[in-house]
């Protein structure tokens, strides 16, 4: 009868266990509480682009000891459609956090879209880099910006060049028919950008106003003409290297074709990104100017201080470019999804750094290097 017992009270007990492990899941966690592991989806416009790479790279880096935090990258191949259709099926598997880097900037449509897949799903969702207005991001609570000033490189740019031609004797220098004025060729990024824009106006804006009375930049004739933009002398003055280096070298060798390095037809470039000031260099080294071992030079600035174009400058091959801190970026996002991992509000902790009056934005500072 013991025995009996026994086994009878066993058998219940292990009744009782199954019945109670069979009012428990296994879904992934969605809460973002604090004992949780999140899923996370980071959709890249291309992973090709330098500077994105540094992101990734940091990013990648950052994210590595955060056992809280399970991420995926997706390329998304500068295809808007492709990246649309990867946040849809990262929502289907069950994300808890989308990061994106927009494909299509400049237009509020392919945001607000995606913005309307967060909030259909009450998810947070923070853009990055490439700039949303401030519409979308005010369309829901749970979304959020982080990116730079767009026309704060510009400016910067422009004291580089400045800085750059007014000391040492380069004003004189560099003009090279010395008619007062330094004519530059403008390397464009892509239409509809709001980085492209501030960086193509405000470099020459802002050059012009510190060399006031001494000299002034002028478009090369090198330059295309465009129409889509404010007729300011400026704006409409640029070769379309749509932030790629092998485009911005095949535009240069054709102005070389046409013009040239030493009769004060071209006297500066300008590059809105680090690569199409690369791409640049390369065409003019086959011509033996920039090489860092002699011959003739011609000052080149970029933007975003990429680790070769720093290389670069320490070469002599290129003169100066605007810091685009990857890594400040990388942790600013990486900051934020932690407050989702932590269950925390998207936008929490974020008293020390640059955030926009009126909209979750915040904004990485650029710094000069040359």
């Amino acid at each position: 009868m013991k025995r009996f017992l026994a086994l009878l009270l066993a058998v219940t007990m292990c009744l009782l266990a199954l019945a109670a492990c069979a009012g428990k899941t296994n879904a992934p966690a969605t809460t973002g509480g604090a004992s949780d592991t999140i899923k996370v989806d980071v959709f890249w416009y291309t992973f090709s682009d330098t500077y994105l790479t540094s992101v990734r790279n940091a990013m990648e880096q950052q994210l590595a000891g955060l056992t809280k935090i399970n991420y995926t990258m997706h390329d998304c191949e500068q295809d808007q459609a492709k990246q649309t259709q990867k946040v849809e099926t990262a929502i289907t598997q069950g994300t808890d956090l989308l990061i994106v880097n927009i494909v299509t900037t400049g237009s509020e449509e392919a945001a607000q879209n995606i913005v309307n897949l967060a909030k259909d799903n009450d998810l947070p969702i923070i853009f990055f880099n490439r700039e949303v207005s401030n519409a979308v991001i005010n369309s829901y609570g749970k979304s959020c910006f982080v990116g730079t000033d767009a026309d704060e490189a510009g400016y910067m740019q422009g004291q580089a060049v400045a800085d750059y031609l007014l000391k040492d004797g380069n004003l004189a220098k560099y003009d090279l028919d010395s008619n007062g004025e330094i004519k530059y060729i403008m390397f464009r990024g892509e239409h509809g950008n709001a980085e492209a824009f501030g960086r193509t106006k405000f470099a020459v804006q802002e050059a012009n106003r510190l060399l006031a009375g001494q000299a002034k930049l002028v478009p090369s004739p090198a330059n295309d003409t465009s129409t889509q933009y404010d007729d300011d002398g400026i704006s409409n003055y640029f070769l379309y290297g749509n932030w790629d280096a092998s485009i911005a070298a095949n535009l240069m060798r054709t102005a070389l074709a046409a013009n040239s390095l030493t009769d004060g037809s071209i006297e500066l470039i300008l590059a809105n990104n680090d690569d199409q000031a690369l791409g640049a260099i390369e065409a003019m080294n086959e011509e033996g100017f920039n090489t860092g071992t002699g011959g003739g030079y011609i000052p080149v600035f970029g933007v975003d201080a990429t680790t070769v174009a720093q290389e670069a400058i320490k070469a002599g091959k290129m003169t100066g470019t605007v810091l685009q801190d990857g890594p400040a970026m990388a942790g600013c996002i990486v900051a934020l999804a932690q407050n989702i991992a932590n269950g925390s509000d998207l936008f929490a902790n974020t008293g020390s750094y640059n955030v926009d009056v009126g909209v979750n934005k915040i904004r990485i500072p650029y710094a000069i290097v040359s």
